[in-house]
């Protein structure tokens, strides 16, 4: 299972937190990866110049809300079939 943390701290929420959470839920939603995608918020993963952070099984990355759907597919969509070819 992939886990995701979204950082919910200062930096983070201002710069777009709740938007990027709510894309993923979207998305996790729609493709049906809830059994496969672990999503939590987090509290500052300690890139706060770089926010959103986001932390895909524990490697951060910078998301933009505007990016949010992107990154998913990228990245998170990447992990779901690494784990699957497991």
């Amino acid at each position: 299972m992939a886990e995701l943390k979204i950082c919910v701290g200062s930096a983070c929420h201002l710069k777009g937190s709740y938007s990027v959470i709510e894309t993923f839920k979207h998305l996790i939603e729609i493709k049906t990866l809830a059994n496969q995608v672990d999503l939590k918020a987090a509290f500052c993963l300690g890139h706060c110049t770089e926010a959103v952070s986001v932390s895909l099984d524990g490697k951060i990355y910078s998301v933009t809300p505007d990016k949010a759907e992107s990154f998913f597919n990228k990245f998170v969509l990447e992990r779901v079939k690494y784990y699957e070819d497991s």
